[in-house]
């Protein structure tokens, strides 16, 4: 009796095992194909630029965009972003079209000095015409914290993430979008940027293969669970 509790208890654990190894698994291949669309949709999205009313309004989470309008005060600094190797912050405003849709435009990353004074930011030219890739608000990881606090410069803030709402308020805005400009690195102003899609994480390859690891693990758990049973029930030799 005590051996056949025993037995399903090790069953019991394995499974568990098993199920908690096949989710993870699971979770790295959703991860995997949400980044490959992404980047899969970039391409058209850059070829294709829309008016920032019409990019906003449309279907899906890229979209290039070509507008004109001004930027309005204040600056959003995004702390904890790496380049180069390199620790800086990520400088956001908020811009208005001509038209009347207002966001928070990316124009790029700068580098902090080792006692991270934070830099300040001279206002790019206004009234302009601005063209880039419109995407999602920056992952915001875990939120621990704040998201964002003032500096002892009137209109700038410090942020370790970017809710659209909190920062609407913060900036004056009645509302900003889940989503931000991320200005063409052509453009003659602002800091270093890219279009990456995908800076300081993981690509989609690296996902699949995390995959892979838990899916063997599971399988792993598999093996081992069905070995011992096998070896319980084989006759024992007299």
């Amino acid at each position: 009796m005590m051996r056949q509790h025993t037995r399903l208890i090790g069953w019991l654990m394995a499974l568990l095992a098993m199920a908690g190894f096949t989710a993870l698994g699971l979770w790295q291949l959703q991860r995997m194909q949400a980044k490959q669309a992404l980047l899969d949709a970039q391409g058209p999205a850059v070829a294709q630029a829309l008016p920032l009313a019409q990019a906003l309004a449309a279907q899906g989470a890229l979209h290039g965009v070509a507008d004109h309008g001004r930027f309005l005060p204040g600056v959003v600094l995004l702390d904890n972003q790496t380049r180069h190797g390199r620790a800086g912050v990520k400088i956001y405003r908020p811009f208005r079209s001509d038209a009347g849709s207002v966001l928070l435009v990316d124009l790029g990353w700068r580098a902090l000095p080792p006692d991270r004074r934070l830099p300040v930011v001279p206002a790019p030219p206004s009234p302009v015409a601005v063209r880039g890739l419109l995407a999602p608000l920056p992952s915001s990881g875990l939120a621990l914290g704040p998201a964002f606090t003032t500096t002892d410069v009137a209109g700038r803030w410090l942020a370790s993430r970017l809710p659209a709402d909190g920062l609407a308020a913060a900036l004056g805005l009645p509302s900003l979008p889940e989503r931000v400009l991320r200005l063409d690195p052509a453009l003659p102003f602002g800091d270093e940027r890219d279009l990456d899609l995908l800076p300081n994480t993981l690509p989609p390859q690296r996902h699949l293969g995390y995959a892979v690891q838990w899916f063997g693990l599971a399988l792993t758990v598999l093996v081992v669970a069905l070995v011992l049973e096998w070896r319980r029930r084989r006759p024992v030799a007299r």
